[in-house]
């Protein structure tokens, strides 16, 4: 049963998930962990971390190891496990293919119509929402600990914060070499 439930959410998320996969990441957190309790908030967390690094968009990445995990955390086999990621994978692109393929030849033919534009337009602040809604749900004492319970690691992943976000905005580093500097700076601080 969890499988048709695994294909209509992630389904519905394709199909809402304007923005892109870091405007998808608030959906499907609150999918897969809030409204369904297939995992944890530390093992989306750590879902989200690993889709970042490997290749790939990150909207795909994190269906795909949360259909795994969803699967596997009901109790079922990890072979199963791999069955929940294609079918979360599968769901959560096909609403775009199906639509891509119904409006390709008339967006060329409207893409300068008034309407089209003003859809558009009105669509740009929901995706910058959706991408604010992903980075504040990131923002949990699993991932900064709290003053109470660690004060170091609270210190060490906010300075992280704010150094990760001067050094890609500002200073322009590359975000791949900023996340394996801030890597080795956690190895190296909360070690």
């Amino acid at each position: 049963m969890i499988f048709i439930y695994l294909f209509l959410t992630f389904f519905e998320i394709g199909l809402f998930g304007f923005g892109g996969g870091y405007g998808m990441l608030s959906l499907i957190q609150n999918e897969t962990v809030e409204h369904w309790h297939w995992m944890t908030s530390s093992q989306f967390t750590d879902i989200v971390a690993i889709s970042q690094m490997t290749p790939g968009p990150i909207g795909i990445n994190s269906a795909t190891y949360c259909g795994y995990t969803s699967v596997v955390n009901a109790g079922y086999s990890a072979p199963m496990g791999v069955l929940g990621s294609a079918i979360a994978t599968f769901a959560l692109v096909l609403p775009s293919l199906i639509l891509m393929i119904l409006i390709s030849k008339m967006f060329m033919k409207f893409m300068h119509h008034r309407s089209v534009e003003s859809v558009f337009q009105g669509l740009r602040p929901a995706v910058v929402g959706l991408l604010a809604a992903a980075t504040l749900l990131l923002c949990t004492a699993d991932n900064f600990s709290t003053p109470t319970t660690d004060w170091w690691q609270f210190m060490v992943s906010c300075l992280l914060f704010v150094a990760a976000f001067i050094g890609v905005m500002f200073i322009k580093i590359n975000p791949i070499r900023m996340i394996l500097y801030c890597a080795l700076a956690g190895l190296i601080l909360l070690y």
